[in-house]
């Protein structure tokens, strides 16, 4: 069993992944983390964050690295992390990893931006979590200043946007909901209400 949850950043996504992994007792996968890897790594290297060959590298050799988790989840990572993703070089780099991560039992659940349209597109349940830039920009906000990062909403917002930009209009697996997926819109929605709705939808397509 194969469940792709995709979305644009600070939707939800990631949490709803890991209740229905923990829901279903399935392997999780925030495919998303594979790029802020590549993209730490490059910004350690104090390398061109756009150079294809260098980003290409490290994707194939991952294993080689090792990261704390406060490192990846700043907002210099989250956008070398999306501009990395559009490096066709790179993704190839990385699919065979989260295929064979889908193909493991009972079942797994993956999060991202293409999973089930690139990644996985016979995926037995399909979710695109998406909410308004506003709500994500809030939400993310609030995430690094609890962290203890001096940002502000107007920055945030700003960040959100360019990052939508990016993962849409990539020329290699943009940011779209598959045709079969279901939608789920959390902008009004408070974590236990998505997070419900999801398994329910889940539940329905199993």
């Amino acid at each position: 069993m194969i469940i792709a949850v995709d979305g644009p950043a600070a939707a939800g996504k990631g949490t709803i992944a890991r209740a229905l992994a923990q829901h279903f007792g399935y392997h999780h996968l925030d495919t998303g983390t594979l790029y802020r890897r590549v993209g730490l790594e490059l910004l350690k290297s104090d390398g061109d964050i756009h150079d294809a060959k260098v980003a290409t590298a490290i994707a194939q050799n991952l294993h080689a690295y090792a990261w704390l988790d406060y490192e990846l989840r700043t907002e210099a990572v989250g956008a070398a992390a999306s501009i990395v993703a559009s490096i066709p070089e790179v993704r190839a780099a990385l699919l065979d990893f989260q295929r064979s991560f889908a193909e493991q039992k009972p079942g797994a659940v993956l999060d991202g931006r293409d999973i089930g349209t690139v990644v996985c597109p016979n995926a037995h349940v399909k979710l695109f979590i998406t909410a308004s830039p506003e709500v994500r920009a809030s939400r993310r906000l609030a995430e690094l200043q609890e962290s203890g990062a001096d940002v502000t909403f107007e920055a945030v917002l700003q960040d959100i946007r360019q990052r939508d930009e990016r993962d849409k209009n990539r020329t290699v697996a943009p940011l779209v909901p598959a045709k079969d997926a279901v939608v789920i819109n959390t902008s009004e929605m408070t974590a236990e209400e998505a997070i419900s709705a999801a398994v329910r939808a889940a539940s329905s397509a199993r």
